[in-house]
């Protein structure tokens, strides 16, 4: 439980988040009597912090209009929280700008108690990951902030892209949402100039300028949903359909969404019950063998050919592997 000191500086946090808060929402927040509270509001007021009294039904105490705190307070678990944030984000490739991170970093270190810092630094130091860190390319922060705040505002914008053959255009979009996926930031919604929805990567976007007008959202999937839907039925090399004997869940373990897509489906003769049809697209068929043998579900394989030889292959190396003394 924190002392006196430590729930005077909570009262101040509560009281800047905005509105009124009452002598018993704040004695139940930081877990005091109605009477200590009015004497952590005197400690404050004696620290020049313009809290107000209000008065009637609904009364209670807040700041006055236009108070701003002093320089960051945090403490250790929010300082820990707020740097544990910026390194993930720099590691999963989803912070704007590299440089950013690490200078929000230095500014947070830089006003901390010592001994906290201290404390920090140690854990950073002997943190360590299982991934590397991400080497996607980060979208421009202008054109990100620009795109979300067309988002929240329901306006078109328009957009300087070049797609991943280095084709360049020039786009109006209907943004639906942004996502982070595997790393990188990617934008949902209508392109104009074809009356269709799309996907696009925002580090591909040089340039994104707010529009005149509005657009709605059409009901339907999600702005995340859309674009592992979009994942699972791009163009690829090679088309891929197996029927498997399990549930989705059990699927998705191994083939998730933005993989592959399933749909209730015929057994094959004798198969019995519970089969669903796996439908996905892949560059490459190398990685199809151990996947499908990791289900651990039966599974027949309609198309391609050659991935039923691929699967027999990996079936006899694996069975000369057991055989080996």
């Amino acid at each position: 439980m924190p002392g006196p000191t430590g729930r005077v500086l909570t009262l101040l946090e509560l009281l800047q988040s905005g509105g009124t808060r009452t002598v018993a929402e704040l004695a139940d927040r930081l877990g005091v009597e109605g009477r200590t509270v009015r004497r952590y509001v005197d400690q404050l007021l004696d620290l020049d912090v313009p809290v107000e009294s209000v008065r009637g039904r609904y009364g209670g105490y807040r700041l006055a209009p236009g108070y701003r705190l002093p320089p960051l307070m945090l403490s250790d678990d929010e300082a820990l929280a707020v740097l544990l944030g910026l390194i993930a984000g720099r590691r999963a490739g989803l912070t704007p700008e590299h440089t950013a991170s690490e200078t929000a970093s230095a500014k947070i270190r830089r006003v901390l108690p010592k001994h906290t810092a201290r404390r920090l630094d140690a854990l950073l130091e002997s943190l360590d990951f299982t991934d590397g860190p991400g080497a996607a390319a980060a979208p421009d922060t202008g054109v990100l902030l620009t795109v979300t705040d067309a988002v929240r505002h329901l306006r078109p914008v328009s957009v300087r892209y070049t797609d991943r053959d280095g084709r360049g255009s020039e786009r109006v979009l209907h943004p639906y949402g942004v996502v982070a996926h595997s790393g990188r930031w990617y934008v949902t919604g209508r392109d104009a100039r074809i009356g269709e929805d799309r996907t696009f990567r925002l580090d591909r976007i040089a340039d994104a300028r707010t529009l005149p007008g509005t657009f709605e959202v059409p009901e339907g999937p999600t702005p995340a949903q859309r674009l592992l839907s979009g994942f699972a039925t791009a163009e690829y090399r090679h088309e891929v359909t197996v029927r498997v004997q399990g549930t989705a869940e059990q699927i998705r373990a191994r083939l998730p969404a933005g993989v592959a897509t399933l749909a209730e489906c015929e057994p094959p003769e004798g198969g019995g019950e519970g089969w669903l049809r796996v439908e996905l697209r892949a560059e490459r068929l190398d990685w199809l063998p151990a996947t499908l043998a990791s289900l651990d579900r039966p599974f027949v394989i309609d198309r391609p050919d050659e991935l039923r030889d691929r699967v027999a292959e990996f079936a006899a190396r694996l069975a000369s592997f057991a055989h080996r003394s």
